[in-house]
């Protein structure tokens, strides 16, 4: 164990250490620059999925709206509760502001991402659409880059199915003990009996649950610090320019100054929001639309919902409270977010924050679940390796809600999310140019005067793509009709 240690503390050190962070957010900037900011011209479109206005659903599919929710359930999670504490109290008031723009920044990444899992995605036996980075590398780069696409795999596996489902596990189990008293052993058996209720129904369930569990959550959530800021309003402002004055250094909070809130910042920002990881893609891919931009821009939009606003919610809690002091140590984490609430409303929001832990932790679950499945499709096509995964998934939130000191053993994630990061940006790179021709199509329809932009695969001759993902291209109805 100890060298395993060591191999996977010189890869998280190679990955998260130094390399990756500014990896992503140069790749970030050049993304957004090169695409004539888009996530920006875009943003009126991004609530249309809300409304259900842009696509015309197909009950037998998954739609843009439940596709969406579905990966803010995966995005938003503790990082929005504890994480967001973490970087203020580490970084001061103004990791708030560069978890804002690294968001924004993110957006752009996560549209051209989900738009590429859209293009390259197939059509399953059952008739779903699977796709997202492995499918992309595959069909995208050629054969050659399979091995690429494998490491991807295996890392998606390792680090979101298994470590983190581990971890969401004990978040559950911990939160119910604490507030709760409830003993880790029943919180392990009935959260591993709902996970494998939901898992065992596949996507379509995942999808029917997240489309239910998320608003709730996400509604709730943002209701109750609303009403935090409205009781404060009018300390708002002093607590906005903290977070700018901090952000630039014209006010340190805590050691380190700009550089900590920065580096604060951006690192929690990016942890939260998933852009550029390569996960949510997977997600993005299941989606039926007209068009790949389309599900692109509806992803873009759940980065929006992550860092904006939740993560905005518990920054603007917490520093409109009396309990966080800049530079004291002592209270953090989901702590100093539990002991704000309680200033703010009372001792009964503690136990609302619980449930909402709860939700959050699941909706990771269900999330992290479907990753794994995707990626163990791409690698066999064996049906009984999804059983056993499923199987597996449920022993493993199992362990790690009972065995508080058994998610010690899933250290490795973190540094399998680092290899993953890095070879999905490896294939960003190499595929940006035929994300900007899809999005160059979209764009052309738009300015036609097409409301709903349809992609055509005929279009794109030299793509590997599957026509039979796109029921509404011209061709597609063309031979539909002849049939």
């Amino acid at each position: 164990m100890g060298f395993l240690d060591t191999i996977f503390g010189v890869i998280n050190d190679l990955t998260w250490g130094w390399a990756l962070v500014p990896f992503l957010v140069v790749l970030g900037v050049f993304f957004t620059a090169a695409s004539g900011f888009i996530q920006f011209r875009f943003f009126k479109r991004m609530f249309n999925v809300l409304r259900g206005t842009d696509e015309d659903n197909d009950p037998t599919k998954i739609s843009a709206r439940e596709a969406l929710f579905i990966s803010v359930g995966g995005r938003v999670g503790g990082g929005n509760i504890a994480g967001v504490a973490v970087a203020i109290t580490a970084g001061g008031p103004g990791a708030v502001f560069w978890m804002w723009m690294i968001a924004l920044i993110g957006m752009c990444t996560a549209l051209v991402e989900a738009t590429l899992a859209q293009v390259y995605k197939r059509t399953d036996e059952n008739g779903d659409y699977r796709g997202g980075p492995a499918r992309a590398i595959v069909s995208g780069l050629g054969e050659n880059y399979r091995w690429l696409a494998s490491i991807y795999a295996v890392c998606l596996i390792a680090s979101f199915a298994i470590g983190f489902n581990a971890f969401q596990g004990n978040t559950v189990a911990g939160a119910a003990l604490d507030s709760m008293e409830i003993p880790r052993l029943w919180t392990g058996l009935a959260l591993s009996a709902l996970t494998g209720v939901i898992v065992f129904g596949g996507i379509h369930r995942i999808a029917k649950a997240a489309d239910v569990i998320i608003p709730i959550m996400a509604i709730g959530y943002i209701a109750m610090a609303l009403i935090v800021i409205v009781l404060n309003i009018f300390s708002l402002p002093a607590v906005i320019w903290d977070i700018v004055a901090n952000a630039f250094g014209l006010r340190e909070a805590v050691s380190g100054g700009i550089g900590a809130a920065i580096a604060q910042g951006l690192r929690r920002g990016l942890f939260s929001n998933e852009a550029g990881l390569g996960s949510a893609p997977n997600v993005a891919a299941t989606a039926y639309v007209k068009h790949p931009v389309s599900q692109g821009i509806t992803q873009s939009f759940s980065v929006f919902i992550d860092t904006i606003l939740i993560c905005s919610c518990t920054a603007f809690v917490i520093l409109l409270a009396d309990v966080y002091q800049p530079g004291a140590e002592g209270i953090d984490g989901v702590a100093l977010t539990q002991q704000s609430l309680v200033e703010h409303l009372g001792g009964w929001t503690q136990y609302f924050l619980t449930v909402a832990i709860l939700l959050f932790a699941f909706s990771s679950i269900m999330y992290n679940y479907y990753l794994g499945e995707n990626a163990l499709t791409f690698m066999t096509e064996n049906p009984m390796a999804v059983l056993v995964l499923r199987l597996a998934i449920m022993g493993i939130v199992f362990l790690g809600a009972v065995a508080p000191g058994a998610t010690a053993v899933f250290s490795f994630s973190d540094p399998m999310m680092g290899i993953l990061a890095v070879v999905n940006l490896l294939a960003l790179m190499m595929l940006f140019p035929i994300a900007m021709r899809v999005i160059g199509d979209f764009r052309a329809q738009l300015a036609a005067g097409v409301a709903k932009p349809v992609f055509d695969p005929a279009k794109f001759p030299d793509l590997d793509t599957d026509p039979t993902a796109w029921p509404d291209a011209p061709g597609a109805k063309a031979a539909a009709a002849k049939a």
